[in-house]
C-alpha cells in the first residue's frame, strides 16, 4: 500500500495491452496490469471460435492506427500470439485471477484500486473493462433444472445436439454455421435479416440457409423458456413452442454501470462520459476500448485509445514505428 504506482489498467484486452505499451514507450515504466481471468484477451479466447478471422476494420469501419503498434488482420489464435509478443518485449506486470470492484480517489489526488482483500495505488489508472464480459441474459426466467442447457459461448456443446442459437450478430452467425457442421442447428433472431453481421458472416449464413444446414426463425420473439424432461422448451409469440438439447444466446453485452458508478464515474446514454483524451470526469481517471462504444468494439479503436491516453499522461508522444 505505501507504493504509488505510475499507471494501474484494468482489463488486458486489446485496448488495456495497447496503453500499457504505448505508457511504456513513452516512458512510464511503473505499470500494472490487472485482468480478472487467467490470461489477457479473454473476450476474445472466450467467444471467437478457433481460428476466426479478426480484422482490423471492424463491420466495415475502416480506422487508422495512431500509434506505435502495427496490428494486421489475422485469425484469433495469431492475434492472442502477437499480444503474448508485444507483452514479452515490454515491461508490463499482467496480473490475473484479480477482480477490481471498485475504484477512489484519494486526497492527496492518488487513487487506491480495490480488489477482493488487497488493494493498489497509483497515480493514474484506466478502465478497459469490456462489454462481452458481462453478457446479456434473455430477460425472460430461466429455470434452474436447465441452466446447464443454456451457454453464451460455445463451450459445452456436443456433437449431434439440437441446438437453438439466439441472436443476429456475427458472434450468433458464426455460432451457427461452425454448429451446423456436426449439429441440428436453428437460428432464431428478432429481425427478418442479419444486417448486423459482416459482409462475409451475411454470406456465409445465407449460404448455410439455402443448403438447409441451419434452420432460420427470423422476425420471432421468444417470452419463456421451460423444461421438458431435460430438454429446452422455447416458447415463441408466433409459432408454436420447439423443444432443444441446447440454446446459446449471443445478444451481446452491456455496460458494467454497477462498477462505473461505485468508482464515481458518470454515464450518458449507456456509457461512461470522457473528453477527447478519454479521461472520464474524474482526473487522472481513463476508460477505454468496447465500453466506450454503442455496441461491440474495433481492436484498431482500442489500440488507439491506448495511443491517446498514454500521449495525455505523459504530455506528448514519441513515434517509434
Amino acid at each position: 500500500m505505501s507504493q504509488v504506482h505510475e499507471l494501474v489498467i484494468v482489463g488486458a484486452g486489446p485496448a488495456g495491452i495497447a496503453t500499457a505499451v504505448e505508457s511504456y514507450l513513452q516512458g512510464v515504466r511503473d505499470i500494472v496490469l490487472l485482468e480478472k481471468d487467467e490470461n489477457h484477451n479473454s473476450t476474445i479466447r472466450k467467444y471467437y471460435k478457433d481460428n476466426k478471422r479478426v480484422d482490423v476494420d471492424w463491420r466495415g469501419q475502416k480506422v487508422e492506427l495512431d500509434g506505435n503498434i502495427y496490428f494486421i488482420d489475422g485469425t484469433k489464435e495469431s492475434t492472442l500470439d502477437f499480444f503474448d509478443e508485444i507483452l514479452q518485449n515490454h515491461s508490463v506486470s499482467l496480473q490475473t485471477h484479480v477482480e477490481v470492484q471498485s475504484i477512489e480517489k484519494k486526497d492527496d489526488g492518488s487513487f487506491e484500486v480495490f480488489m477482493a482483500g488487497k488493494s493498489v495505488k497509483a497515480e493514474n489508472v484506466v478502465v478497459t473493462i469490456g462489454r462481452m464480459g458481462k453478457p446479456n441474459k434473455p430477460t425472460y426466467k430461466v429455470p434452474v433444472s436447465i441452466k446447464k442447457k443454456i451457454g453464451y459461448t460455445l463451450d459445452g456443446c456436443n456433437e449431434g445436439e439440437k441446438i437453438l442459437v439466439v441472436g443476429g450478430g456475427d458472434s450468433a452467425v458464426e455460432y451457427a454455421v461452425d454448429l451446423s457442421e456436426k449439429n441440428d442447428v436453428s437460428i432464431c433472431y428478432r429481425r427478418e435479416t442479419f444486417r448486423r453481421a459482416n459482409p462475409t458472416n451475411q454470406e456465409n449464413i445465407a449460404d448455410a440457409i439455402i443448403n438447409k444446414k441451419v434452420n432460420p426463425i427470423l422476425g420471432k420473439n421468444i417470452t419463456a423458456l421451460e423444461d421438458d424432461e431435460g430438454r429446452v422448451k422455447v416458447v415463441y409469440t408466433e409459432i408454436e413452442p420447439e423443444s432443444y438439447d441446447r440454446v446459446i444466446y449471443a445478444i451481446g453485452g452491456t455496460t458494467p454501470s454497477a462498477f462505473l458508478s461505485s468508482s464515481g464515474i458518470e454515464e450518458a446514454d449507456g456509457k461512461p462520459v470522457h473528453n477527447e483524451n478519454y479521461e472520464t470526469n474524474i482526473k487522472g481517471l481513463y476508460v477505454a476500448g468496447d465500453i466506450t462504444q454503442e455496441s461491440g468494439g474495433s481492436i484498431a479503436l482500442g489500440l488507439n485509445h491506448g495511443y491517446a491516453i498514454a500521449c495525455h499522461i505523459k504530455g506528448d508522444c514519441k513515434v517509434h514505428k
